[in-house]
């Protein structure tokens, strides 16, 4: 790697980390509340881009309407889920809940095709697209130039916005505090009067929204398709990375990912290992699963036999 492209490198790539780790939060919203891994986040994030797509293009709806309007339906989506498809495994063992959650992968992505067919479509620009550019910085011999784009900028700052916003409202809400108590214990927060199958289903509901957030970042930056749920994979390494109960962890999870992944890009294009970037956040998450299984920000928890 040429060392004064190492800056620019690093800094798109924690950029492009933002809407991953907004989908790893997710992620970690709905194991924290139900200890539930939920294998179908990224066609979640699929179907409720997809309707911000239609909403926007089709449907001719104002931004900020088509966009709230989607939020909307896999608000919706998130609570029917929950409703019907896994309160019924209620007491079950875990891996039917998780065989469920991959059945609804598939059942999803058969939906998207009917619905919307495979065909690759280019998402409604959202952000400007001219550069900024940095000052340059001369260290030594070597001159490091910064140029960023304007609509990674805007992703990684709304990706941020949400996620501190979300972080207030586990924090100081009602709701909130009711979330994290449900996700502690649920015998004991059925004891004192919560709601906890309205908890879960409340989970879901924010987890679908955060990742169509994201979702909607990620096509903004790189069009639409099917293979959005493939990319939004690139959560799972993430989550298991910085904790899977952790909120800040799935944050540096993410924003990890992204800079690992461009990093890996930037090398030499006759390196070996640069030919490896599109599996560089799996070979991560296999290193990650070694060494320290709970992750950087994740509780070792030590049961008694």
């Amino acid at each position: 790697m040429n060392w004064a492209l190492f800056p620019q490198f690093f800094v798109t790539g924690l950029l492009n980390g933002g809407p991953i780790a907004l989908v790893a939060l997710g992620l970690v919203l709905i194991f924290k509340s139900s200890k539930i891994f939920n294998f179908a986040q990224g066609h979640i994030l699929m179907l409720g881009t997809f309707t911000a797509w239609w909403l926007l293009t089709q449907a001719a709806l104002p931004t900020w309407a088509g966009i709230g309007l989607a939020l909307v339906v896999v608000m919706l989506m998130g609570f029917a889920i929950e409703r019907v498809a896994l309160r019924p495994l209620v007491g079950q063992p875990l891996l039917s809940i998780i065989l469920m959650t991959l059945a609804l992968s598939q059942v999803m992505q058969g939906g998207a095709i009917l619905l919307f067919t495979a065909q690759q479509r280019r998402f409604p620009q959202l952000f400007p697209l001219e550069p900024y550019k940095l000052p340059e910085i001369t260290i030594g011999e070597t001159t490091v130039r910064i140029i960023l784009k304007q609509n990674l900028v805007w992703s990684f700052v709304i990706a941020m916005v949400a996620v501190v916003l979300f972080a207030l409202f586990f924090q100081y809400t009602r709701m909130g505090l009711a979330m994290r108590a449900t996700a502690e214990d649920h015998q004991l927060a059925r004891s004192i009067g919560l709601r906890v199958n309205h908890i879960f289903g409340l989970a879901w509901a924010i987890s679908g929204v955060v990742a169509t957030v994201g979702g909607i970042l990620l096509a903004s930056l790189s069009g639409l398709g099917l293979e959005l749920s493939i990319i939004a994979l690139k959560a799972f390494p993430a989550v298991l990375l910085g904790g899977l109960e952790s909120i800040p962890g799935a944050i540096i999870g993410g924003l990890a990912i992204g800079a690992i992944e461009a990093l890996v890009q930037g090398l030499p294009k006759d390196s070996t290992i640069r030919s490896m970037w599109p599996i560089a956040p799996y070979i991560v998450l296999v290193i990650a699963l070694i060494v320290r299984p709970e992750g950087l920000f994740g509780l070792k928890r030590i049961e008694r036999i």
